[in-house]
């Protein structure tokens, strides 16, 4: 549905080139919710302004439903950007309009007839839950219902595309919350696809299906959120990863394990990664159960992305080496990731 083919993006200012996006080539396809994460200054923004080609390339292809937008009239473009919906991090509405008003605006530059646009108009509100702020004005409203207010908006031309550039970066954590839930049912109920533009891992732990994570105007890595999460190859991506599961060694951690440092007792410490099966079964039940080796879990996060669980944990195992190795061998053969931490490695 929507590809970039070799899309780099140049800025001339003052003399000075600045490179906002270097050889992007993505693929996000229909009735997906794609979260493009990074840092500021990686180039989300620039990136989803392409779809709209309110920003054009300075080279590659930039591809909406099999149509080169480059190669569009301006009267063809305008057709496309109507079934491109967006909604903005401090919600771009119009103070001097009612509620009503502002959700009526596109379908008022679309020509639409009065019957049309106020039966489109309540038919958003309701499902947005804001029917009783019609005759609102924006400056009546929390940030939530402004945030519900651009988002009816966004929905008035019956796009097929939303476009979402940090939507709920303004918002507090139970707001956001309900707006990503309205996003998801945005998805779901009218089929559309949704590019998320966020520096918030959690949002796209929350609802996205997809992720592509940027850095210096590169994708540096992209694939299901699951694959993503559960295997980080990038620093960058393994920083986001760790905002909402934490896979580092707890301070409190740290302090028992070097107290231990130097004492006789064969003890290794581990690094233990689940995903789905793994994390489902009861494996560490059944090696504690064995009793070869002394199990101390020092630590353990778990998650649950697109219905799979996944976690870590950090576990010490005390016995003699020829038990360790067998214990270790048993997780591996039952789908966990385990790594040695050695003790240079928590100073």
């Amino acid at each position: 549905m929507i590809r970039f083919e070799n899309v780099s993006k140049q800025y001339e200012r003052n003399g000075i080139t600045t490179q906002a996006l270097n050889n992007i080539n993505l693929t996000i396809d229909k009735g997906d919710i794609y979260g493009i994460i990074g840092y500021s200054g990686a180039g989300k923004s620039t990136l989803v302004r392409l779809i709209n080609f309110l920003e054009k390339p300075t080279q590659g292809e930039v591809i909406i439903e099999n149509q080169l937008l480059n190669q569009l009239s301006n009267s063809e473009l305008r057709q496309v950007r109507r079934k491109i919906g967006m909604i903005f991090q401090h919600f771009n509405l119009l103070e001097s309009k009612t509620v009503y008003d502002n959700v009526a605006i596109p379908l008022i530059l679309n020509k639409k007839n009065k019957q049309t646009i106020k039966q489109k108009v309540h038919e958003l509100l309701e499902f947005v839950g804001l029917s009783d702020k019609a005759n609102s004005y924006p400056k009546e409203l929390s940030g939530g219902q402004k945030q519900r207010i651009g988002i009816a908006r966004a929905l008035a031309n019956d796009p097929t595309i939303l476009l979402c550039d940090e939507a709920t970066s303004a918002l507090d954590p139970q707001t956001t919350q309900a707006i990503l839930n309205i996003i998801k049912q945005i998805n779901v109920k009218y089929k559309i696809t949704v590019v998320l533009i966020t520096h918030e891992m959690h949002v796209i732990e929350q609802i996205c299906n997809k992720v592509a994570v940027m850095e210096k105007g590169q994708i540096i890595e992209h694939g299901n959120v699951l694959d993503v999460f559960g295997h980080p190859k990038h620093q960058t991506t393994r920083n986001f990863v760790s905002s909402v599961i934490n896979d580092q060694i707890p301070t409190g951690v740290v302090e028992n394990l070097l107290e231990i440092e130097g004492k006789k007792e064969n003890i290794k410490l581990f690094k233990l990664e689940f995903l789905g099966r793994s994390a489902s079964e009861p494996v560490m039940n059944s090696l504690i159960l064995q009793q070869k080796v002394v199990v101390n879990i020092l630590f353990a996060h778990m998650s649950e992305i697109e219905k799979t669980v996944l976690g870590s944990m950090f576990v010490q195992l005390k016995g003699s080496e020829t038990n360790i190795e067998q214990s270790v061998h048993y997780l591996r053969e039952n789908g966990v990731q385990v790594t040695e931490i050695k003790h240079w490695e928590i100073n």
